[in-house]
Parts: structure tokens; sequence; C-alpha cells
């Protein structure tokens, strides 16, 4: 009886992988092809000895790769599923492949299995890594590999998709465990990276799937790669490492697992966004010709100093008018107190903080109190609106689209209170009050956070108009 799948697996230098993966996908019957990029060790007699059939193809990226395999082979059966040497099939979807009938998957096109991701020994469960799905199974001569992308591959399929929640491959490379090893890796990914984004600010690329937020996994993959293509550079990297910390709990991960998350969701992107800059810089004799709308030193300069001097005394003549006192307004103190509601949240979301490490916190919307710890009073100078304000007069001043001066304020503001909430949960356990400081905590702050927001600024400023990029 013919099998109903066939497995390809791609390989280069894997003796130390391939033998693992064969043995997971032992009793399957299914034919195996290996499509190899000139390993120079063990790989290919390890494959033979699995009577695999094989092909060499010199690697450029893993779609092209993935997309020689589909067309080269000479696959028999309807479906495929398409492996890396550094996985394995768990026995749960070992069980699945067992019972797996062409005949009762005949509306589908694509199924996702359901991937566990390791690192130096560690599953990687936290961050937005679990679960996390792959097209892994695909019908033969129906699906295809999406050249459309450089270095982050996936399959695409015309027709419906099915998610195995529980058919688990484990992913593991060993040789990461050298951090040398995953490293060089990554500074080769990177350079595909950076490449693909740029031929994509030039329309030379487009997206081949749809993207959706509540559509299939890849298609939520797709929106959301359209969302990080729209953030300021420099400043996406540390949004993401934070949101994949905090928000995803990443935090949780132990050790080896925030390594991991800061090396992935941090250092990698930040590498990418240095050699965005570099290929455009290179581009810039292409564009010299090009009459690009000039920013006014002086009319900036004046607007942004009328704006941070309106929001700033404005916030203070609010909070005058809003405190007891002569020129009290209690309507507006007690039904639009905005200040009152921002000292309300940045508590809050310092009490959540650390009641998630296990203190026991209250905030009375003025004071947080950690139990066996200390306390701190959030007054006026700790709201961090004086840094807001310099940093919204600064974007609204400046010429750019309205689009761009929106995201990159919404990011900044998050920016700036989640380091304030982080100010705020260091002060209650470890702020001693009767130490005698040259310089108060405000101060330390304060110096720090106009050095992100100068820095910050100086490459938001330095990127290139859209109608640019464009022409070069």
């Amino acid at each position: 009886m013919t099998p109903a799948y066939s497995f390809i697996i791609l390989t280069y230098n894997e003796e130390q992988h391939l033998p693992r993966l064969l043995d997971s996908i032992a009793g399957l019957k299914a034919p195996v092809f290996v499509l190899d990029s000139g390993s120079n060790d063990g790989t290919i007699a390890i494959a033979q000895k699995a009577g695999a059939t094989i092909l060499q193809n010199a690697f450029e990226n893993h779609p092209k790769q993935w997309d020689f395999a589909l067309k080269n082979f000479d696959i028999k059966t309807p479906w495929v599923i398409c492996l890396d040497a550094d996985q394995v099939v768990t026995p749960e979807l070992k069980e699945k492949l067992i019972g797996f009938k062409n005949d009762d998957h005949q509306d589908v096109d694509g199924i996702y299995f359901n991937r566990k991701n390791f690192f130096k020994g560690r599953w990687i469960r936290h961050g937005g890594y679990y679960p996390f799905y792959l097209l892994k199974m695909i019908r033969y001569g129906v699906g295809y590999s999406d050249l459309n992308e450089n270095m982050d591959h996936r399959f695409i399929v015309p027709g419906k998709t099915k998610v195995w929640k529980d058919g688990h491959i484990l992913e593991e490379n060993l040789k990461e465990n050298n951090i040398s090893f995953w490293i060089a890796k990554h500074n080769r990914y990177s350079d595909l990276l950076a490449q693909e984004e740029v031929e994509r600010m030039q329309q030379m690329r487009q997206q081949t799937l749809k993207p959706s937020l509540l559509g299939s996994p890849d298609e939520r993959t797709a929106w959301l790669k359209q969302l990080w293509w729209q953030l300021p550079r420099y400043v996406r990297p540390m949004l993401y490492f934070i949101y994949r910390m905090i928000f995803q709990l990443g935090i949780l991960e132990g050790r080896i697992g925030v390594i991991f998350h800061f090396l992935q969701g941090f250092w990698f992107r930040l590498i990418v966004d240095v050699k965005i800059d570099e290929i455009l810089k290179n581009k810039q004799n292409y564009t010299r010709q090009i009459n690009i709308k000039q920013v006014s030193p002086i009319k900036f300069l004046l607007s942004f100093l009328a704006l941070f001097l309106l929001f700033y005394y404005f916030n203070i003549l609010f909070f005058g008018i809003t405190s007891p006192g002569n020129h009290y307004y209690p309507f507006l103190a007690n039904h639009l107190n905005y200040i009152q509601g921002l000292r309300w949240i940045l508590l809050s979301c310092a009490q959540q903080i650390l009641t998630w490490f296990g203190f026991s916190a209250v905030h009375n919307g003025t004071q947080l109190l950690v139990a066996g710890k200390g306390s701190i009073v959030l007054v006026y100078s700790c709201l961090g609106l004086g840094l807001m304000s310099f940093f919204s007069a600064f974007i609204i001043a400046y010429p750019k689209k309205l689009k761009q001066k929106f995201i990159f304020l919404f990011a900044g503001i998050f920016t700036i209170q989640f380091l304030n909430v982080l100010r705020f949960v260091l002060l209650t356990l470890f702020w001693n009050k009767s130490a005698n400081s040259i310089i108060d905590h405000h101060t330390i702050f304060n110096l720090i956070l106009y050095i992100i927001i100068m820095i910050s600024l100086y490459f938001w400023v330095k990127q290139k108009s859209e109608a640019t990029i464009k022409h070069a």
C-alpha cells in the first residue's frame, strides 16, 4: 500500500542531529528524501544507511532550498512532511501519523504541528514561544515554499488548514550549546533579514499571505510583521523585548530562558536594524539628486520650545488647581484629573509586578507599600511629566508623517512609563531613605531617561523618508 506521506529533510553537517530525527520517524514506513547543502561530515553516510533518497544543492536561503526540494524530488505520496534535521517527531505526533489517511483529510491542504523549542537544554515555554504552530505537513503539488521571504521561511497552501495542538515536534540544535555558533548563525541570518526589509521598503517584495490577526498562525504572523515594519528602528527591539519579558511572561523562564529572549528578542533584532542603516547609507549616492523637503531649524526650534513650555506649565497649572489650596477646582479634581489617574496606573502596575515576584504590596493611590521591605510616596516629580512633555513636543514639532509621529510617540511614552514603574519597584525593595546621597534618585532617573530619549530621537530623525527609500 502506498503511504500517505513522505518526509523531506534539509541537512548540512548534521551527523549530530540526523540519527535522532530518523529514529523518531522509524516504523512509519514513509519514504525519506534528504536535500543536503554540501556536508563534509558523516551526514550523507547516515542518510544512505537509512535508505533515504539524497540530492545536493548549494544553500542560498531556506525558502529557495525548500523550493528546490519540492520541485526536484520524485515524490509519489499525496502529502509531504518537511522537517529540519534538528527537529524530532514526538511519540504523540507519531501516533497521529500512524493513523493518518489521505481520505480523511480531503478538504485540507495543510496541517500545522506544535513546536517545542529548546535552548541549551531548556524548553522555552514563555515569551511567545509556546504554543508555536508551524505548517510542516502540506499536500504535495499544492503547497509551496514562500519565496517572498528571505529568512523567516514558511510554506503556503491555498486551501484549508488544520492545527494539531497536541502533535508536537521538538526543535533543539545541539550546536547552539556553544554560544559562538548561535551568534555566528544569527549574524548570517541578520544579513538576510536586513536585506529583505530594505527590499520591502523599496516595494521589491510583497507578502504572499493575506495578513489577518484572526487568521491562521501564518496569517497572524504576516499581520504582526506589518506592524513591526511600521515601528521605528532601534526602538522596536527594546519594545519587543519588554513585551516578551513582561506581557508574554518571559521573565518566568529562568536564567537560560532570559538569556535566550535577550539574544533572540533584542540583540538579534538590534543587529538587523544596524545593518538596515548600513545598507541604506550605502545607497545615499543614488539619492542625492532627489529633492527632499528640508527641515527648517529655526521653525522647528521655535515650535518645539513653544510646545514644550505649553505642555510643561500646563501640567504644573493643572496639578495646582486640582490640589487643595486657594485655586482648587473640585470638579476637575474629581472628574478630569489625569495626573491622579496616571499616578494610580503607575502604582497599580508596580504593585502587580511585585505581586508576580511573590511580594505582598498595596497602594492607596499615592503611597506604595511592600510588606517587610519599604514604601514610597509618588509625588508630582515622580510621574515623568517633564520627560513626556519634552519627548512629545519634539515629536509633534518635527516634520514627519502623522502616522510615524503617532507610532513613535506612543512607543516612547509607553517606554518612559514602563521604566518609571521598574524604578518604583526597585525603590520599594532596595531604597535606603536614611542614606545621604549627593544626587537623589529623581535626578539620576531623569538623566538616564534624557540620554535614552536623545539617542532614540537621533535615530528617529535620521531615518529616511519613505519616498527616498523607494527611489533608492
